[in-house]
C-alpha cells in the first residue's frame, strides 16, 4: 500500500479506560491514560513522515513518458498533502498535550462540561462535548461554511 493510503486517524492500539465506581473524572490516572494515547499517535504519525520522506527518496524518478511522469507526480503530490494534514494534526496533539500538562483537559471549551472518556477515547483532541459540537456543525451548515 502506498504511504498516501494511510489514514490519519485516532490510535486503536489501546485499552478503554475503565473508571472505578465514584472515581473523579480527569483524576491523575485518566490524564496519563489519555497522554498515552497521544504520544502512541504522535509516535504513529511521525513514523508515517519518515515513510514518506524514505518514499519520496526511493522512487524519485525521471520517467521519460510524459503520462508515466504525471503519475507519479500526482501520487507524490498526495502524499504530499496527507502530509501536510497530518502536520496540523500533529500540532493539535501538542496543544492537546499542553492542555493535559496544565491539567485543563476533557471540559468543553464552549459549556465547560465534561467531554467524557469514551469520546476522548475516539477523538483524544476534542475540545467540545457531543452537544456543542452538533450545534457547531448544525451552524456551519446553515452558514454553508
Amino acid at each position: 500500500m502506498p504511504v498516501a493510503e494511510k489514514k490519519a486517524e485516532a490510535p486503536s492500539q489501546f485499552t478503554p479506560y475503565q473508571p472505578a465506581p465514584g472515581e473523579e473524572y480527569m483524576n491523575e490516572k485518566q490524564l496519563a491514560h489519555f497522554r498515552e494515547i497521544l504520544l502512541g499517535w504522535k509516535q504513529d504519525l511521525m513514523e508515517e513522515v519518515d515513510r514518506t520522506v524514505r518514499h519520496l527518496q526511493e522512487e524519485a524518478n525521471n520517467f521519460a513518458d510524459p503520462a508515466d511522469r504525471a503519475t507519479q507526480e500526482e501520487g507524490f503530490s498526495l502524499e504530499l498533502r496527507t502530509r501536510d494534514r497530518e502536520r496540523k494534526l500533529l500540532k493539535k496533539i501538542n496543544e492537546t498535550i499542553e492542555k493535559i500538562d496544565e491539567d485543563d483537559y476533557g471540559f468543553c471549551e464552549a459549556c465547560g462540561v465534561e467531554i467524557g472518556i469514551r469520546r476522548l477515547e475516539a477523538r483524544p483532541t476534542a475540545t467540545l462535548c457531543v452537544d456543542c459540537k452538533t450545534l457547531a456543525e448544525l451552524k456551519e451548515k446553515q452558514l454553508g461554511g
